[in-house]
């Protein structure tokens, strides 16, 4: 998919957890705004694609919430998806699943996690047929909060959401497999401290990524 296939007035909404919230701010709704949008990769690529000559109209929302796991996006999908009527989708969503779980006994086991994915891909294209979708990889580094037992869990969330990408023909983000590649450069530290939230770098990382994903 490149830009200039995204209808005019496009609404492009970024869903997930914190990694998307970044520090949004939830009392300015609106598209646009920069407070709204956070300070992560969501908000970077929003001023790259509206930086593109076929941007005229485009809307960018970012609903994300800070500890949201798949269950909590499922529960309010109609009110912070749906009724935004949105052209594109993209969904970053896991970390908490697996994490949440270890700590807290309230996490989403990966067979769940992915019948409950695909209910909700399944939701949006009955309500908006024609909507892109695009789905990033749950990710975590080493060294930090997320412990290194935790991996293989959310590497199978991960192909998971790979699959499920393939079935709903969305675009793929592979987060996991860009952070693992960027660690030949840059130390785990200085692309997530606590290994989950990225730094400024880790959040222009995945912008890049992202947009190398969906507009190639």
């Amino acid at each position: 998919m490149t830009s200039s296939q995204l209808p005019i007035a496009a609404v492009v909404l970024f869903q997930g957890d914190s990694i998307t919230d970044c520090l949004r701010d939830r009392m300015r709704p609106g598209p646009n705004d920069p407070a709204a949008l956070g300070a992560g990769y969501a908000g970077r690529v929003a001023g790259d694609l509206l930086a593109h000559p076929a941007a005229g109209g485009w809307k960018f929302y970012n609903r994300g919430i800070s500890g949201d796991r798949i269950v909590d996006l499922r529960g309010r999908w109609r009110r912070d998806a749906l009724a935004l009527l949105p052209d594109l989708v993209s969904i970053l969503v896991g970390v908490n699943d697996t994490w949440h779980e270890h700590l807290f006994g309230n996490g989403v086991g990966v067979e769940r996690y992915a019948e409950l994915y695909r209910m909700l891909l399944t939701d949006t294209r009955a309500a908006r047929p024609h909507c892109r979708l695009v789905l990033g990889e749950p990710f975590a580094l080493p060294g930090g909060d997320f412990q290194a037992g935790w991996m293989p869990e959310l590497r199978a969330r991960g192909a998971a959401v790979r699959q499920i990408a393939q079935e709903f023909g969305a675009a793929f983000v592979p987060y996991q497999a860009m952070f693992d590649a960027a660690q030949q450069q840059y130390t785990a530290a200085e692309l997530a401290a606590d290994g989950v939230h990225p730094s400024p770098l880790g959040h222009r990382l995945m912008a890049q990524a992202w947009l190398a994903a969906v507009l190639p």
